[in-house]
């Protein structure tokens, strides 16, 4: 399932939000520029090698990204949840969250493969951790999804805390099946760097106070 559009209403410019994808994109188009070797090099330099890991790469990594797929899908779940989140606590604290997100996802990604030797780049544990914060703070909220029905594509609206409670049940569970590999050269989805920053933005936004016009609704 591809979330396409909040129903929830957006009162100001995501200024934040379109910043951070505009960067994600710069930086992608600066990597296609690369040839192979370099790019390989870069990956290793700037993404999150546990085995031999760099603190300053726990933030660098999540401004990487493996492939135009990659990046797209994570860009339009930012885009879709980050904007009401951006709205509700203002830009300047959506930054530092989406950071903080980020950062814990990285965290608790290394401590669950800390014999991996494989680069991790991406931002999809900062995005996890948007959508954590959605799921808190805009439950009642509907999304706009494109759902696949046998060969069949259709749209439908679909509770935000279903959607993200489904996508969180996934990941977490995937995570836990991924602990029976044994190979620690290897790639693949960085699971609980999702179920981190998941967490991590239901539990960190609690501390951004929502901006005025949005407090009396909250306190109902």
């Amino acid at each position: 399932m591809i979330p396409l559009r909040s129903t929830e209403r957006v009162y100001a410019t995501a200024t934040a939000t379109a910043s951070i994808i505009g960067v994600n994109v710069l930086i992608f188009l600066y990597q296609a520029t690369l040839s192979p070797a370099a790019l390989n090099q870069l990956v290793s330099q700037w993404g999150i090698v546990p085995d031999r890991l760099q603190l300053f790469s726990l933030l660098t990594s999540m401004f990487l990204h493996g492939g135009w797929l990659h990046l797209g899908g994570n860009m339009l779940f930012l885009w879709v949840f980050g904007r009401n989140v951006e709205d509700l606590i203002g830009g300047g604290k959506f930054l530092v969250f989406y950071l903080l997100c980020g950062l814990a996802a990285a965290i608790v990604h290394v401590i669950a493969n800390p014999y991996s030797r494989m680069p991790t780049i991406g931002a999809s544990g900062a995005i996890a951790g948007v959508m954590g914060a959605y799921l808190v703070k805009f439950p009642r909220a509907r999304i706009l999804t494109l759902v696949p029905i046998f060969v069949f594509i259709t749209t439908m609206e679909i509770p935000a805390a279903l959607l993200l409670v489904w996508w969180f049940a996934v990941q977490f569970f995937s995570g836990f099946g991924s602990l029976s590999e044994n190979d620690y050269t290897g790639g693949g989805v960085a699971w609980f760097a999702h179920v981190g920053g998941f967490v991590a933005g239901m539990l960190l936004i609690r501390v951004f106070p929502a901006r005025r016009r949005w407090r009396s609704w909250y306190e109902e």
